[in-house]
């Protein structure tokens, strides 16, 4: 048996395998937002704020819409009749509406965000 070399001596290093990429270093939006890393936490961030926005919207109009009526009774003492109209019947509508707005725009945020990370 020849005699090695110490510094010639080869030695193999074993560990648990590496993460691959792909071939064309192309890295998925939704391996940014599993591995937390600050690309992938502003994806998440523009979901938060486009939500948040629109929810932000909906209350603004809710505010405007029933926010006066306190002061337009106020102003019209003898109108009882017209205040159970109005809050009996007059405010669904438009709560069905804005509430109708907000889902399919917070459900569009949401698949717009999917198809984002998944990349389709």
């Amino acid at each position: 048996m020849p005699h090695q070399d110490p510094s010639e001596r080869r030695v193999v290093v074993t560990g648990p395998p590496r993460r691959t990429r792909r071939a064309s270093g192309y890295y998925r939006p939704r391996t940014e937002i599993d591995e937390q890393t600050t690309l992938g936490h502003t994806y998440v961030r523009s979901l938060m704020r486009s939500q948040l926005r629109a929810g932000l919207t909906v209350f603004a109009v809710l505010g405007l819409l029933i926010g006066p009526l306190p002061l337009l009774f106020a102003a019209l003492p003898d109108a009882r009749r017209l205040e159970w109209a109005v809050l009996g019947f007059g405010v669904y509508v438009p709560l069905v509406l804005l509430a109708r707005w907000y889902v399919r725009r917070a459900e569009r945020n949401e698949r717009d965000f999917v198809r984002l990370v998944e990349d389709r």
